[in-house]
């Protein structure tokens, strides 16, 4: 089985592209979805998270107030870091479960993991794909899709690599500038490169 790893920056078309792997036959796994089970209610990330952050991130329901938690670790890298102590860890043993459990006859397994180089993990996959569009567009997209004002989407942009270090560094480049006819060719072209890896 070939363990693939897709990443790129945030508002860079990760999603889509990772379904149309789906669409092809690819096992997949988002890493994002992981996070969000990593502090869900009663779990010990949760947990943990109260305890670095206090109890003003959390809803009133006891769940994970994102808003609020993302307006401290967005403006202080130190509390981004420590966010990132806790959860990261937990996602990647995820991943580690996710793939060691798909049957023998899985070929192409992909994880999204927007903050694969970041986290220092690109040494756990066989091949990288990194989605990337413009700067500009990223930034349009962002502020578009999450409501954010300028200013906090590229506070949000900030705390990744630049995408042009991300596309040194891929195996596979995926642009999702263009129309979705384009993107989808890649992803074919890519997917039959993966295949024949597998």
């Amino acid at each position: 089985m070939l363990r693939v790893a897709l990443t790129g920056g945030i508002a860079t078309g990760k999603s889509f592209c990772l379904s149309r792997f789906a669409a092809r036959g690819a096992a997949i796994v988002d890493a994002d979805q992981l996070a969000r089970e990593a502090v869900a209610p009663g779990s010990g990330g949760l947990a943990a998270v109260v305890d670095r952050f206090g109890p003003g991130i959390l809803s009133p329901d006891g769940s994970l107030d994102r808003a609020a938690l993302a307006r401290i670790v967005f403006g202080d890298s130190s509390a981004r870091a420590d966010l990132e102590a806790i959860v990261h860890p937990r996602v990647y043993r995820a991943i580690r479960e996710w793939a060691g459990s798909q049957p023998p006859t899985t070929r192409l397994a992909i994880a999204d993991i927007p903050l694969l180089f970041e986290t220092g993990h690109v040494h756990e996959f066989d091949k990288v794909i990194v989605c990337a569009c413009s700067p500009g567009e990223q930034l349009r997209r962002l502020m578009a899709r999450d409501a954010l004002s300028e200013a906090d989407a590229r506070a949000r942009l900030a705390a990744q690599w630049p995408i042009d270090e991300k596309v040194a560094r891929a195996d596979y480049v995926i642009r999702t500038d263009g129309p979705f006819a384009e993107t989808e060719a890649q992803i074919k072209a890519v997917f039959d490169s993966l295949a024949l890896d597998s």
